[in-house]
């Protein structure tokens, strides 16, 4: 897949344009809004063994460490695949929120998109998932600094609030909506030339 990198955005971005028309029709302007990067991994391993029979691989990582797997059916293109190359994998999560005064809770909805190499290319994917709720604030401990939602399900849950000053204008009664999104991507690059 030449630019992966690319169709990774692409599905992120055509998710969170979908969810993002919704939240905009259904609610007035936001209090305080925000976007936050929960996290972001890479890793990378070397194949060491393959048989393409078995569908059996082997890969090392850069500790060193080595680990075998059969590849199901779904792994398209496994064909193209030869000892040396290099596997990446790389997974990301953001959650983005807007207060709003008043409302109620709302049930979750989710929107999922992904994408693969084409035939004859190297093995390559991307995947990623968004999903949206309302929750309802029930409590704010301005001294901890704190804030308990109460999810549509009738669920609760605290969390700390790392920047307080966001609380400035929120109140018990406020809705926050949440909208959570993850990726992993996939590929497969020939082995570096020696």
């Amino acid at each position: 897949m030449k630019n992966f990198g690319a169709l990774m955005t692409a599905v992120c971005m055509a998710g969170a344009m979908s969810l993002t028309s919704v939240a905009l029709a259904q609610a007035p302007a936001a209090l305080q809004s925000g976007e936050i990067m929960l996290g972001t991994v890479e890793v990378t391993a070397t194949v060491t063994k393959i048989d393409h029979a078995t569908r059996e691989v082997t890969l090392k990582n850069e500790d060193g460490e080595e680990f075998s797997f059969v590849a199901s059916d779904e792994v398209k293109n496994l064909a193209q695949v030869q000892k040396g190359d290099v596997l990446t994998v790389a997974y990301a999560e953001a959650l983005a929120y807007d207060v709003r005064k008043g409302g109620q809770a709302a049930d979750a909805g989710t929107v999922v998109a992904g994408g693969s190499a084409e035939p004859g290319q190297k093995p390559a994917g991307v995947v990623a998932r968004q999903t949206m709720v309302t929750v309802l604030i029930t409590a704010i401990d301005p001294t901890v600094p704190s804030v308990t939602f109460k999810g549509p399900g009738g669920n609760t849950r605290t969390i700390k609030v790392r920047h307080p000053e966001k609380l400035q204008g929120v109140s018990v009664g406020d809705t926050v909506d949440l909208t959570y999104t993850e990726a992993l991507g996939i590929k497969v690059e020939k082995a570096p030339v020696k």
